[in-house]
């Protein structure tokens, strides 16, 4: 029989219900390949943080994507561990380097797709999965060939951010 303390802070209870840990959180102050068919691809790094701000409606404070578009479907994107751990296993790349699927929010523990039209929260931040990250021809580029074929159905989660908070890396332990 499951016994949950509620006398735990929402978020930690909603947090080991979830059973999700956040490996890794990213920005990226410009756009590497939206906007670039049939030109080269630009070269903004990726940049590791141990916390991100979420701000309801608008995004990731100091991403790309912030304030994009009004409503717009990826204000936040996930990706999982263990899907990349595969993919690189797969097309036998033996340094798994999770920068280049350029997802704001590594997890660990958790199937993304079952968070497709669900509302879900994690550390106390609400959010909306709209849609897959659907991989495109670049992570044929960006990873290796086949990157693309072997990611569809598992490219990630785009989700709208629904209310303000920070996330923030998972103890590992």
């Amino acid at each position: 029989m499951l016994l949950l303390d509620f006398s735990l802070p929402k978020e930690s209870v909603v947090w080991d219900l979830l059973g999700v840990k956040i490996l890794a959180l990213y920005l990226s102050e410009g756009h590497n390949f939206v906007g670039h068919h049939g030109k080269p691809a630009s070269d903004y790094q990726i940049v590791e943080k141990s916390a991100i701000e979420c701000v309801s409606g608008k995004g990731i404070r100091g991403d790309r994507f912030f304030d994009y578009k009004p409503d717009f479907k990826g204000q936040i994107t996930f990706f999982s561990y263990e899907v990349g751990v595969q993919l690189f296993q797969n097309l036998k790349i033996e340094k798994v380097d999770l920068t280049l699927f350029r997802r704001n929010v590594i997890t660990e523990g958790v199937d993304l797709n079952q968070w497709i039209g669900q509302e879900f929260e994690i550390q106390g931040v609400e959010f909306r999965g709209i849609e897959e990250c659907k991989p495109c021809y670049w992570m044929d580029q960006a990873i290796g060939v086949g990157a693309e074929a072997l990611l569809k159905g598992n490219g990630g989660l785009r989700a709208k951010i629904l209310s303000d908070g920070v996330l923030k890396k998972s103890d590992r332990s």
